[in-house]
């Protein structure tokens, strides 16, 4: 399996230009040049951008000028700082992975589907001259297996549409349920050669989501050790080992563009648990994004892990 160079170990800016309210004030609050710094400071090479198109675009699909340029001075404190940066279109005018986002129809319109290739187009026009430290994900956790036939052929589109002004750009692709890396198997053969296949772990659910309201059946006092989750590295060796076997077939980098631990869970319990699926990427050779680096319940710079986090950062 070919290795995605540059790209070993990131952290996601979730919360910032996605999931979240989009207004000006949280935008200009929320993350800015110090919190770059600080990640790089951890001794990552990357950062996970996750976008929504609400950033960039308005409802009737205009372009929002103003939005670009969150995007543009991320490239910029990058580059300060020595990162290289996945920008994710987490959500499109009519699919999130969210159902509280009430998009809609994305998989079954086809005007929905040319609006996402424009805007691929419209941001690789922009971005595309960063080839070297700014990488493209298509679309963040498509939900059902049903849509794997369409979202194989919106692929090709959109990639189609993006080596129109980016040639060498690397693209991020990954599969149905919520990019599970069971999901690997059913993408097509790769586009061209600067293809990345993309797949999430938070693996046990039951441990990395203790307590989590919004998991259904989950009882918001359920709390789980480490030791009852009952996993180790071989545990995840086993878990990505049909998105390994897909990624070394058709020889393409394989990258988990998130996992992580929520903060009901110990700061003790989180640090082995990244110890352990850190092991298994290392030793397949899998690059990955921790999530997240601030709040959205997954913070690995909350105060919560103060006393944890320099031990825990050996280990994304």
């Amino acid at each position: 399996m070919n290795t995605f160079e540059h790209y070993t170990k990131g952290v996601d800016v979730g919360g910032w230009l996605s999931q979240c309210c989009h207004t000006k004030e949280h935008y200009d609050t929320f993350i800015g040049e110090k919190d770059i710094e600080k990640i790089a400071s951890w001794g990552v090479d990357h950062i996970r951008l996750p976008i929504d198109y609400n950033l960039v675009e308005n409802e009737s699909g205009e372009y929002i000028e103003d939005g670009f340029v969150y995007i543009d001075n991320a490239i910029s404190w990058c580059e300060k700082y020595g990162l290289n940066m996945v920008l994710d279109l987490h959500k499109t005018a009519g699919f999130s992975f969210d159902e509280g986002e009430h998009e809609s129809g994305f998989f079954e319109s086809e005007k929905l589907q040319e609006r996402f290739y424009a805007l691929w187009k419209e941001l690789a026009r922009r971005y595309g001259k960063f080839s070297g430290r700014v990488a493209f994900e298509l679309l963040n956790e498509v939900t059902d297996r049903e849509y794997r036939t369409v979202w194989n052929n919106i692929i090709k589109e959109c990639i189609t549409g993006i080596r129109e002004y980016a040639k060498d750009s690397v693209i991020i692709v990954g599969g149905y349920w919520q990019n599970s890396p069971d999901a690997i198997k059913d993408l097509d053969r790769p586009y061209d050669k600067n293809i990345v296949f993309n797949f999430h772990c938070y693996d046990p659910l039951m441990f990395t989501h203790q307590g989590a309201e919004w998991v259904k059946d989950m009882p918001s006092d359920f709390r789980q050790s480490f030791e009852d989750a009952g996993v180790d590295t071989e545990y995840f060796i086993g878990r990505f080992k049909s998105a390994y076997d897909t990624a070394k077939k058709y020889g393409v980098p394989l990258y988990c563009g998130e996992y992580g631990v929520i903060d009901r869970a110990s700061p003790l319990d989180t640090v082995k648990w990244y110890k352990a699926i850190n092991a298994a990427f290392v030793k397949l050779g899998i690059s990955r994004a921790a999530w997240s680096y601030k709040a959205m319940d997954f913070g690995l710079s909350d105060e919560r892990l103060k006393d944890t986090i320099n031990e825990l950062i050996k280990y994304l």
